[in-house]
């Protein structure tokens, strides 16, 4: 077998938490073979296997139906602000106050044409309602995301005015799609605000949104995801370990992209897959974390057959 060899130690691992686009999906957005038998005999084994992804929970489960997980697993959604078992069982949500969701789309009028609004509006079977998403124009974000738009358009609500979304329940994010160089600056002009920070920086008193980025160079695509304060996979992460007794020592994060970071920097055992961006391959190579075969290469399952030989020492 083809397994990496992980750090010494990595047999000490009890939790392995991991992303999906990039990181646990191969090249035809599917979980393989390979990687399915890995994770089910790393769970036989009593290793926790937790997902943490900048999904939704009805678009992440799309996928994850052919894990087999059971409804106890847990499933950390829209980077950190909800977290649900996989049976729709919610266990924690971080909702974005009104009063900021309106003063972004203010203060990022500019960009709006390219912004969506998530509401965590998830039925009993597991799957969103309509007006989940929250458009104001379409096409630019069926010119940047038009596979997404597609598949979601059961969810998606198409308003005149975004404002007119906010007369109930609080969002739990904002989204902004377009060209890396465009989302540079949106994210650029968020941070000038002191209530903005990014995600893994720390926050202080007048703080009220993060920012996750995620980039896609090969297809100039980046999306930057405005979350309330706190929320990020790192935090999420953690408090589920706690709760089930796992120290950081004792944990492995997988992941491929910046809104990882916060989850690779809390964890044990950071691992980022190599089909990374090449800037955010550099800072794990600069910190010395260990880097996975790509995606396509069955980089989780080979790093997953690893801690398993671990444990079996």
């Amino acid at each position: 077998m083809d397994r990496v060899m992980l750090p010494a130690g990595a047999g000490a691992v009890r939790l392995v938490a991991v992303d999906m686009d990039g990181t646990l999906l191969d090249g035809d957005a599917r979980v393989s073979p390979r990687a399915l038998a890995a994770i089910a005999a790393a769970e036989r084994a009593g290793v926790h296997f937790v997902i943490a992804t900048g999904r939704r929970h009805s678009y992440a489960m799309r996928v994850l139906r052919e894990l087999e997980m059971t409804p106890d697993n847990v499933l950390i959604t829209s980077n950190g602000a909800v977290v649900r078992q996989v049976d729709a069982r919610l266990i924690e949500t971080t909702h974005l106050p009104i009063s900021t969701a309106r003063w972004l789309m203010e203060h990022m009028r500019e960009f709006r044409n390219a912004m969506v609004l998530t509401f965590d509006r998830v039925g009993t079977d597991g799957d969103d309602a309509r007006g989940a998403l929250v458009v104001e124009e379409l096409e630019d974000l069926h010119r940047s995301i038009e596979k997404w738009m597609i598949a979601n358009a059961p969810y998606i609500q198409h308003v005149d005015r975004m404002e007119d979304a906010l007369g109930g329940d609080a969002p739990i994010q904002l989204m902004i799609c377009g060209t890396v160089e465009r989302m540079r600056r949106a994210e650029a002009r968020l941070l000038e605000d002191p209530r903005v920070v990014a995600v893994g920086r720390e926050t202080r008193p007048e703080t009220e949104v993060q920012l996750a980025r995620t980039e896609y160079p090969e297809r100039d695509l980046s999306i930057v995801d405005i979350l309330p304060a706190g929320c990020s996979k790192g935090a999420a992460v953690m408090r589920f370990a706690a709760s089930q007794g796992v120290k950081p020592g004792e944990m492995m994060a997988i992941g491929d992209n910046w809104n990882d970071l916060s989850m690779l920097e809390v964890v044990g055992y950071p691992v980022v897959m190599e089909n990374a961006p090449e800037d955010f391959l550099a800072v794990a190579l600069e910190r010395g974390w260990f880097v996975a075969p790509k995606n396509t290469e069955d980089g989780v399952a080979r790093v997953v057959e690893g801690v398993l030989a671990g444990l079996e020492r």
